[in-house]
């Protein structure tokens, strides 16, 4: 890894619609108090489900902490497994946030290309780890509402050096604990990638 920075920023969002409770933001509390290894700093930080706030406060992770990279987490309503994101996309907002708000023009940078790809090679993650009780599948449509939005601007803001990963809802069998687990695993073997890939 970069010698300079080795600064992971891992986020989570907050409460809305049927998640009072955000599995995503559970996850990074439980892999926070997990760690990443010795010679890895871990952030964690809140987002809110608001697309406004949102965009400042990536922007502003990227321009005030330089993170070496950053990991996004969200909760996938109706999934029942770990989903790695490879992309994210500018166009084609049209659900309204928990304030009921759209991005402008439902595009999250007016001049910005149709879609990023992470520098991260999800398959190559999905194939390298094993994570008990839970599937790990890879995606390239992160959903078009706030956690796709998130995904392209820090993927924009970072030059690809971002990831995302949709956690499923808490359940009896699917627990922060287990999920936090998961994110280190997956992230571990992420940072493993970045890792030689800059060198």
């Amino acid at each position: 890894m970069d010698s300079k920075s080795k600064t992971v920023v891992v986020t989570g969002f907050g409460p809305f619609g049927r998640h009072p409770v955000n599995s995503s933001w559970e996850a990074v509390k439980e892999l926070f108090n997990l760690g990443l290894g010795k010679d890895v700093a871990i952030r964690i930080l809140q987002l809110p489900v608001i697309y406004k706030k949102t965009k400042e406060q990536v922007s502003k992770i990227w321009e005030t902490l330089q993170p070496q990279f950053i990991v996004h987490v969200g909760v996938a309503s109706s999934s029942k497994v770990i989903i790695l994101e490879q992309c994210g996309r500018n166009r084609g907002y049209r659900d309204a946030d928990i304030c009921g708000f759209l991005p402008e023009g439902g595009v999250c940078l007016s001049d910005g290309p149709d879609m990023i790809e992470s520098t991260i090679n999800m398959k190559t993650v999905c194939k390298n780890i094993s994570v008990n009780e839970i599937q790990v599948l890879v995606s390239r449509d992160a959903g078009r509402y706030v956690c796709d939005y998130t995904y392209y601007l820090s993927l924009h803001y970072g030059n690809g050096c971002a990831a995302f990963i949709h956690v499923p809802p808490l359940s009896n069998l699917l627990t922060a604990d287990l999920l936090g687990r998961a994110l280190q695993i997956i992230i571990q073997e992420m940072l493993k990638q970045f890792g030689k890939a800059r060198k």
